[in-house]
C-alpha cells in the first residue's frame, strides 16, 4: 500500500485536532445527541441488514423467501378441506416497520401467531378511500385472509360486475386445475402417409395445437417459446431422411370451433383467435402489449414455414392452402432439442419424433413452455392472445368444443369443481375482453385463495404470476417510490372504458397475508380510478386494522 503523503498526514491532523476541539467545547447534552444519533445509525443499518437477508434474493421482482414461505408446502392459504392445522403464508415487507417482528412465524406456531385483521379495522381503512369521486357505480370489495379462506370485509362483494382482465385470473386456474403446470402444448408436422416414403409431390401439414408463442424469431438458451425455426429444421431432416425433397405444404386449424375474431372485432389487443399463429400473430417486434396484427395469423405462419423449409433444402410447391391434417396413429415420442448456434443462428437440429402406428407419420413436433409459465407471462402482461389459448385448451380437456361458448362453459366447469361461489357468474371469454363476462368480487378473493392453498399446488403460478406494484408486469408504471404498496402489492389489473379493477395479494403491516379483489364500474376517470384502487391495495399494506 503506498504511504501517504505530508499534505495528506496534515490534513488529517487538522481534522482530527478539529473534530476534538469540538467534542470538548461541547456541552453534555450535545454529546448526549450525537452518541444517542451514533448508536441509532448502526442499530438501523443492524435491523436493515438482517431484514434483507431474512427476505431472501430478488427474482423477477419478487422475494424469493417471501414467495417461499407465501407458496411453500407447509404454509396455509385458503379454506380447509380436512386438513391438519397450518400457520399463516407470510411476508415482511423488504425492511420490517419498527417495533414489528422481522422473522416469519413458525409453521408450527398457529393461524394467530400473526394477528388478524378485523372487520371493523379494515372497514376504518378502505370506507373512506371507496367514496372517491374517481370510482364509479357499482363499487364491490372482497377482502379474505388467505389462511382461513374467510371473508374479513365485503362490499357488495357478491354483486356481479364486468371484470375486464382480472378474469385471467379464472381463466388461469382453470387451465391449471384442467391440465398440470406441466402440460405444454405441442405444434406438429404430418406426413401423408405411414411410412413416410413419398415422391415429389407429397403433402405435408403444419398442424396449430393451439399455442400463441409459437415463434418464429430466434431462440436461446434452454428455456424458451416453441420455435418455428426448430420445427423446420426437424422437418427438413426428417423428409431428407425418407428421400423426400419437394413437398406442397398445407395448415390445419381444426381445432378450434366458432368465430375466430372476438366479440371486440379485429383490435390491437388480440389477434384472430386460432389454433396456428406465430408470435400471437404480431406484425412488429414487440412481445407484449398493443401491436399491429395479422388479418390470418394461421396463413402467415404457414407462409414463414414454407420459406423456413426452402432455406433448409426442401422445395415448397405453391402456396400454403388450408388442410385437414391425415389421422396418426400413436404419437411418437419428441426429438430432443439441438444446441443453440451462436449470433442468433439456428443450433444442430434436434432428433425427430418417431413415426406413429397406423396412420400419417408425424414428422416434426415442438412444445411450448410449460403451462406455468404460459400462465405466469398471461398475468404478468394481460395478455389477450394466451387467455383465449389457455381457455380453449381448458375446452379441449372438458370435451367441449373450443370455442368461445365452450370455453366459457369449461372454465365454468373447473370453477365449480374447485367449490368456488359461481351464483350469477357469467364468463363469456377467457380474456376479459367481453363486457359479457359478469362475475363478483367475492369469486376472485377465492379463486386466489385456491391458489394460494397448499393442497392445491398446481395453481400456484396464479400468484407467482400476479404483477408487482412498481416493478413488474402492468404495475410497473403504478405506485410511486414513496407508495407503502410498492412491491409489495401483488396483483392483476383490469381496465376496460368505464371499467377498473384491481385483484390480488397484499402482506399487511403485522405480516398477514390478505387477498383481494376490487371492481368498480361505470368510471369516467380512468387514471384517478386506477389511483383510488392503489390507494385502497396499500391501505391494506400500511394496516395492522384490528
Amino acid at each position: 500500500m503506498p504511504e501517504a503523503r505530508s499534505w495528506q498526514v496534515r490534513w488529517w491532523q487538522n481534522r482530527w485536532q478539529s473534530a476534538t476541539g469540538r467534542w470538548r467545547s461541547a456541552t453534555v447534552e450535545q454529546r448526549r445527541t450525537w452518541r444517542l444519533s451514533a448508536v441509532s445509525a448502526v442499530v438501523g443499518l443492524v435491523v436493515a441488514v438482517a431484514s434483507v437477508v431474512a427476505a431472501g434474493p430478488w427474482d423477477s421482482g419478487q422475494r424469493t423467501a417471501e414467495r417461499a414461505r407465501a407458496a411453500g408446502s407447509t404454509a396455509t392459504g385458503g379454506e380447509r378441506h380436512g386438513g391438519p392445522s397450518r400457520a399463516a403464508p407470510s411476508a415482511s415487507p423488504v425492511l420490517a416497520p419498527l417495533g414489528t417482528a422481522a422473522v416469519a412465524p413458525s409453521p408450527d406456531s398457529g393461524d394467530d401467531a400473526v394477528p388478524r385483521p378485523t372487520g371493523a379495522g379494515l372497514a376504518d381503512a378502505l370506507e373512506p378511500l371507496l367514496d372517491d369521486d374517481a370510482l364509479g357505480r357499482p363499487r364491490s370489495v372482497s377482502v379474505v385472509d388467505a389462511a382461513t379462506g374467510r371473508q374479513v370485509y365485503g362490499a357488495r362483494a357478491d354483486t356481479q360486475a364486468v371484470p375486464a382482465s382480472i378474469i385471467k385470473l379464472a381463466t388461469g386456474v382453470a387451465a391449471l386445475s384442467a391440465l398440470g403446470p406441466d402440460h405444454r402444448i405441442r405444434t406438429t408436422v404430418v406426413g401423408p402417409d405411414g411410412d413416410g416414403k413419398g415422391g415429389d409431390g407429397d403433402r405435408v401439414v403444419l398442424v396449430g395445437g393451439g399455442d400463441p408463442t409459437l415463434t418464429a424469431r430466434p431462440v436461446k438458451g434452454a428455456d424458451h417459446p416453441a420455435s418455428l425455426r426448430r420445427l423446420a429444421d426437424r422437418t427438413a431432416a426428417a423428409l431428407r431422411k425418407s428421400g423426400t425433397e419437394s413437398v406442397r405444404l398445407g395448415y390445419d386449424t381444426s381445432l378450434y370451433s366458432g368465430p375466430a375474431l372476438h366479440p371486440i372485432g379485429p383490435n390491437e389487443n388480440i389477434s384472430p383467435v386460432t389454433p396456428l399463429m406465430i408470435d400471437e400473430g404480431r406484425l412488429d417486434d414487440s412481445d407484449h402489449g398493443p401491436a399491429p396484427r395479422s388479418e390470418d395469423p394461421a396463413a402467415d405462419a404457414a407462409r414463414a414455414f414454407a420459406s423456413m423449409l426452402r432455406d433448409r433444402g426442401i422445395e415448397v410447391r405453391g402456396d400454403p392452402r388450408p388442410a385437414k391434417a391425415p389421422k396418426t396413429g400413436k404419437d411418437g415420442k419428441d426429438g430432443k432439442d439441438g444446441k443453440d448456434g451462436k449470433d442468433g443462428k439456428d443450433g444442430k437440429d434436434g432428433k425427430a419424433g418417431k413415426a406413429g402406428k397406423d396412420g400419417a407419420k408425424e414428422l416434426a413436433t415442438v412444445r411450448s413452455q410449460p403451462l406455468s409459465a404460459l400462465v405466469e407471462r398471461m398475468l404478468t402482461n394481460s395478455d389477450n392472445d394466451i387467455a383465449e389459448a389457455l381457455a380453449r385448451q381448458t375446452a379441449l380437456a372438458a370435451g367441449e368444443p373450443a370455442g368461445f361458448d365452450g370455453a366459457g362453459r369449461a372454465v365454468t366447469a373447473r370453477l365449480r369443481a374447485l367449490r368456488l361461489p359461481l351464483s350469477g357468474v357469467r364468463i363469456a371469454d377467457g380474456s376479459g375482453l367481453d363486457r359479457a363476462d359478469h362475475v363478483s368480487a367475492a369469486l376472485l378473493a377465492q379463486v386466489l385463495v385456491r391458489a394460494a392453498d397448499p393442497d392445491h399446488p398446481e395453481l400456484r403460478p396464479v400468484l407467482t404470476g400476479l404483477p408487482v406494484a412498481g416493478f413488474t408486469g402492468t404495475l410497473r408504471g403504478r405506485y410511486a417510490r414513496d407508495a407503502v404498496g410498492r412491491g409489495v402489492v401483488r396483483a392483476k389489473t383490469g381496465t376496460l372504458t368505464g371499467v377498473n379493477t384491481l385483484a390480488g395479494t397484499v402482506v399487511d403491516a403485522d405480516g398477514r397475508l390478505l387477498v383481494f379483489a376490487f371492481m368498480t364500474n361505470g368510471t369516467t376517470d380512468p387514471q384517478g380510478a386506477q389511483r383510488a384502487l392503489d390507494r385502497m391495495a396499500s391501505a391494506l399494506a400500511n394496516c395492522g386494522c384490528r
